[in-house]
């Protein structure tokens, strides 16, 4: 069987709040770990809550990274989803991991579109 792409969702513990609040490291963070990835980047949107909290998505041509960050508890919601071979989303994963250098991380990898055979595209 052959999925169409992969999905990881992460989620960071004991982040530095200030990090978490600042939208230009955030999407200097996320843009950074999509370009390390090898996957290109298309469209870039970014948000800074008020009083506190960032939310955000790079578009890439091979699908998405994502996030939603809550300073006051030191927490960030990350997904990074690819699609075909030529991105692994485990290269993006890492880099965010490691800019955000959480006390805790957890991530689970999900295949997206699992078919038999792919469809060939008309």
């Amino acid at each position: 069987m052959k999925a169409l792409g992969r999905h990881i969702l992460a989620e960071f513990f004991g982040c530095d709040g200030a990090i978490l609040n600042d939208v230009a490291t955030i999407e200097r963070t996320l843009v950074d770990a999509a370009l390390t990835a090898g996957a290109e980047v298309r469209e870039v949107a970014f948000h800074r809550f008020s009083p506190q909290g960032v939310s955000g998505v790079v578009i890439i041509s091979e699908s998405h990274l994502a996030i939603h960050t809550w300073p006051e508890l030191g927490y960030a919601a990350v997904d990074v989803f690819t699609c075909g071979d030529k991105v692994d989303p485990w290269v993006a994963y890492n880099y965010i991991a490691s800019a955000f250098q959480a006390d805790k991380v957890t991530a689970a990898e999900i295949k997206r579109g699992i078919f038999e055979k792919v469809p060939e595209h008309t």
